[in-house]
């Protein structure tokens, strides 16, 4: 059994029993609240041959599960979902508190600049199985989470440090710039560093507030009750209902999601999947928002074909201008007026970005042949305002680089 705290009082059980879980609550102060998801308004949530979804979202996924699953069936035999988050759950840093058998584990501190001088695979091994017991993260790409002190304030925050291997080369640098691209058109994203060579990108969690308490957070595939198998199963126009239902301060939230739904559209996501929106909420559950944007890549560049992750307008395809501003307006709740200055604003960081990547590029040779995919699906999308859609035809002139 997993004992769940908030201000160290116990207010929740999780457990296990054969093929169903189960949480049930001790607290009856709705503040007490798990999650969204999980109001302290019932005392028992079940799930049959399921994980909990909010639960499931401190799970590894793909790299990360891969290297649990070998490290923990020579040791326990059988590996399942309730003995990894079990093993993990003491180290999870959230706004409510896991504890189990598990011990918890003193960490070692580093510095930003320690990381980011000396990025080399050694020290991501490294880096990884130092801190693999508070590697609650998913995503399946390389990544692990390390205790970092702020440069400024030196603090101790946790950070996602993401390299990349040979399937998806330079990712770092890709994410990159598809992140500053979002800053660039207004849209809230994490702190974020390029390590020296380039092989790491460096993201703070973005749950800390200024008097360093804590953010609530949680994904909205947990918000609408799915599993991480079903995370590409849905709408955009889904996700703009969770969004606008659970904030508190709707015009800024969708005004946030409706900019980074077009830059996704702009800079060709296509992995913008239901794990990778969110909602942060205050601890009395009096504030929830839109979530700062996180995972965002040019994905077309590794995968030609590809589209976007969930349909909008009921098909996965590239839409351009004038289906977006429609899908602001309908599914937003944007006026006619705003929904075009918002997509202008976007337009307008695409193109910054077009120029700071074409600088880059040439500068960079390492770099060169990613980068100018990049440029040319952005270039293509700086056309979408004379177009109806961009779908295939994406790769010709690849061929020459």
């Amino acid at each position: 059994m997993i004992n769940i705290f908030h201000h160290e009082k116990n207010i929740a059980s999780f457990f296990k029993d054969m093929h169903r879980y189960a949480i049930t609550y001790e607290s009856s102060e709705l503040v007490d609240s798990i999650a969204l998801s999980l109001p302290n308004s019932q005392k028992l949530y079940t799930y049959d041959h399921r994980f909990p979804p909010f639960l499931e979202s401190f799970l590894p996924e793909g790299y990360l599960y891969e290297i649990f699953k070998n490290i923990l069936a020579k040791e326990y035999g059988e590996v399942n979902d309730y003995l990894i988050f079990s093993l993990l759950a003491s180290d999870i840093e959230n706004r409510i508190l896991f504890k189990s058998n598990s011990d918890l584990l003193e960490y070692p501190v580093l510095s930003v600049d320690e990381i980011l001088e000396d990025d080399s695979t050694d020290t991501f091994n490294k880096l990884l199985h130092t801190f693999l017991n508070k590697n609650a993260i998913s995503g399946v790409q390389p990544k692990t989470l390390a205790i970092v002190k702020d440069k400024e304030s030196l603090v101790l925050k946790e950070h996602i440090i993401k390299t990349w291997g040979d399937e998806f080369p330079y990712l770092a640098e890709n994410e990159f710039f598809c992140l500053n691209a979002l800053a660039s058109a207004g849209v809230e994203i994490p702190k974020i560093h390029i390590s020296k060579n380039k092989r790491f990108l460096l993201v703070e969690k973005f749950i800390y507030k200024e008097d360093q308490s804590l953010w609530g957070f949680e994904e909205i595939i947990s918000l609408m009750d799915k599993n991480r198998d079903k995370k590409y199963s849905g709408s955009y126009e889904q996700v703009a209902k969770v969004v606008y239902n659970f904030s508190t301060n709707k015009r800024r939230s969708m005004e946030q999601f409706f900019k980074t739904i077009v830059m996704n559209y702009l800079l060709k996501n296509g992995d913008a999947h239901l794990k990778n929106f969110g909602l942060l909420f205050s601890d009395d559950f009096n504030e929830i928002k839109f979530a700062p944007a996180y995972d965002v890549v040019n994905t077309v560049v590794y995968i030609h074909k590809d589209k976007p992750a969930l349909t909008l307008n009921g098909k996965r395809i590239w839409w351009s201008k004038n289906t977006l501003l429609m899908f602001g307006q309908k599914h937003c709740y944007i006026s006619k007026t705003q929904s075009e200055r918002y997509y202008d604003e976007c337009f307008k960081a695409l193109l910054i970005a077009i120029d700071q990547l074409a600088i880059y590029v040439e500068e960079n040779e390492h770099f060169r042949s990613i980068g100018k995919k990049m440029l040319d699906t952005w270039q293509l999308s700086s056309l979408e305002n004379d177009m109806k859609e961009i779908d295939n035809a994406l790769i010709q002139s690849w061929k020459t680089y």
